[in-house]
């Protein structure tokens, strides 16, 4: 399904891959990447594609939902939070995968209208529609 791009961006990885470094190409990016002892690595200062991806998805789908407050007629609050987990692992089917569990802050809003909210930006979220049929997305509004 094409899609009509009215942005790119551009980062680049080097040394190790995930214990390198990335950098976007307006340098506003510019991480130093360290594997976590969990997955065998020193752990320590820095970043990876796990916690890059949590950043990304939380911001999108927050982004998302105020995107279609007007059109679900729910206002988001201000103080509205998305946080993102994404886990790493191996499949049974061979090679890793991830998961990915989203947690939704609406403060004020009453279950209904929160779920209208959250259901339709899910829909339209990008990373929700890039995901979608590949990863279960968890949505767990508190």
């Amino acid at each position: 399904m094409p899609v009509d791009t009215i942005y790119k961006t551009r980062a680049t990885a080097s040394g190790g891959g995930r214990d390198g470094h990335v950098r976007s190409e307006d340098g506003n990016l510019d991480l130093n990447l360290v594997v976590p002892k969990e997955m065998g690595g020193p752990g320590g200062d820095g970043a990876n594609p796990e916690k890059l991806f949590a950043a990304g998805y939380s911001a999108c789908f927050l982004g998302a939902m105020r995107a279609v407050s007007s059109k679900v007629g729910v206002k988001v609050p201000n103080d509205a939070t998305v946080t993102a987990e994404i886990g790493f692992g191996p499949r049974s089917e061979g090679g890793y995968g991830i998961t990915a569990d989203l947690t939704i802050s609406l403060p004020g809003l009453d279950r209904a209208d929160a779920q209208k909210l959250v259901d339709t930006a899910h829909q339209v979220c990008p990373y929700s529609n890039a995901t979608r049929n590949n990863l279960d997305v968890g949505l767990t509004i508190v």
